[in-house]
């Protein structure tokens, strides 16, 4: 790992997004799902997959992201579609979960490396196409997964709007986020320097939180934990009654102000992502904000940028 490079990553990802869309323009290869679709990953791959199977049960499909480690997990059976992800391809959880559906279910599997176990012995593999990530850390390949993962749904739903373009237009407005965090990142690591971080998302966003959260504990080594926004209130709120917490609050939830009045009485600072309300300390605008597809695709920048900052002011 090489946390000094990571910014080198992350500012290549609108690149990333916008060949891993060219390449896979078409998925007439994928056959319609059954009844079931099954998401199986680690890591940022799974948080990825969280995002995915939130929207697809919103639209009616019985759709899962199952941790791949798990000691109990669901039957493989010839109406379950299953998306096997894994950048590296030889996750051995992730592998070992695979297997476990070959032959049965219908897999697909999802990798930067489709030489590799996950993408050769999936019935179907679908390449990341983001190349390599010089810093170790998973902020390129997780944007391709996401993406990828936005085209199977619109596929599966025969939803024309989550198409290419849709990716086209998040890899622009992740470009103009990152062309310009100095209105917005200097002031945004000085509130959370020194602090442990809460990462707050709605829950079908909840992939963001846990994403955001893991590159702040990867690269600067920060405790940081994803929380969904209606649950703070109700589990995590009491970390807040020591000093040192800081809240990085990706907007969207119908919960958000007793959020903020909680971290008002405690004079717990308060970053937004993606709209300002009133208590917080700070907004990060996000272009097309508007767009939840493209939000889930550009808001774990915030994040990203806070923690290569904050590395480069205290490298560990």
């Amino acid at each position: 790992m090489h946390p000094g490079r990571f910014l080198e990553d992350v500012l290549d990802q609108p690149r990333a997004l916008r060949e891993m869309a060219a390449a896979h323009g078409d998925l007439g290869e994928l056959a319609p799902a059954g009844s079931r679709v099954l998401f199986l990953g680690m890591g940022s791959s799974r948080f990825a997959a969280l995002t995915v199977a939130a929207l697809l049960r919103s639209r009616g499909v019985d759709a899962h992201a199952e941790m791949a480690s798990t000691g109990a997990p669901q039957p493989p059976s010839a109406d379950t579609l299953v998306v096997a992800i894994s950048a590296t391809g030889g996750s051995p959880e992730t592998l070992q979960a695979m297997r476990r559906h070959l032959g049965t279910s219908k897999v697909v599997g999802i990798t930067s490396r489709p030489e590799r176990p996950v993408g050769a012995e999936a019935d179907l593999c679908l390449p990341l196409h983001c190349d390599e990530e010089v810093s170790g850390i998973a902020c390129k390949s997780h944007q391709c997964t996401l993406g990828l993962l936005h085209l199977i749904a619109g596929h599966l739903l025969g939803d024309p709007e989550l198409d290419a373009r849709t990716l086209l237009a998040a890899a622009d407005a992740s470009e103009r986020l990152l062309d310009s965090p100095e209105r917005w990142l200097p002031q945004a690591v000085d509130l959370l320097a020194g602090r442990a971080v809460h990462v707050l998302a709605p829950a079908e966003r909840i992939g963001s939180a846990e994403q955001s959260a893991l590159m702040l504990r990867e690269v600067p080594r920060v405790r940081a934990d994803a929380c969904e926004t209606g649950d703070w209130s109700h589990v995590d709120v009491y970390l807040s009654k020591r000093p040192g917490l800081g809240l990085l609050l990706l907007r969207g939830s119908a919960w958000e102000a007793e959020v903020l009045e909680w971290a008002a009485s405690r004079s717990t600072p308060v970053i937004t992502v993606g709209g300002e309300i009133e208590g917080a300390s700070l907004d990060v605008p996000l272009p097309e904000g508007g767009d939840q597809v493209v939000r889930t695709l550009v808001e774990t920048h915030a994040a990203e940028l806070i923690a290569a900052e904050l590395w480069r002011r205290d490298p560990i």
